[in-house]
């Protein structure tokens, strides 16, 4: 017979790098995990991505036990990754602050092709673009689909 989900928790975490600090120790310990158990079962995990963001999703049961489900890593992550800036624009619209080609956003694309909720890559792609749009990093070179 299948357990009772109590409920969900989402959290971000580094890869291989979750401890019971704030914010991993106080959002599963109100609802009565144990954050050593789920520390030790995330950097297991992770070890191959160690220190990129990594969102989570733990799924808490009546008993007290508990699963979960990594991500992949959110696209702006991605987009400040490939485009080697710290963080997005202020004021997008206006100040542009990086950019990435469409090589790099198919790539991103591909990585979170399993996380998003459409069928094709290009769709993906217009995703990404979006993302790194209202970041202030544009988009270089011509787009590989007829506008």
């Amino acid at each position: 017979m299948a357990k009772e989900i109590e409920t969900f928790i989402k959290l971000q975490v580094k890869g291989g790098q979750a401890n019971p600090a704030p914010p991993i120790g106080p959002a599963l310990g109100s609802k009565g995990v144990n954050i050593m158990e789920f520390c030790k079962q995330f950097n297991a995990a992770t070890q191959d991505k160690q220190g990129k963001i990594l969102p989570c999703v733990i799924t808490v049961y009546k008993d007290k036990s508990f699963t979960f489900v990594i991500k992949t890593p959110p696209a702006s992550a991605l987009l400040l990754e490939y485009s080697k800036v710290k963080q997005g624009s202020k004021i997008p619209n206006r100040n542009k602050v990086g950019s990435v080609s469409w090589d790099q956003v198919k790539e991103i694309a591909e990585i979170k092709m399993p996380d998003l909720n459409c069928y094709t890559v290009q769709s993906a792609m217009k995703m990404v673009a979006g993302t790194a749009r209202s970041m202030g990093i544009t988009v270089t070179g011509e787009t590989p689909w007829k506008a």
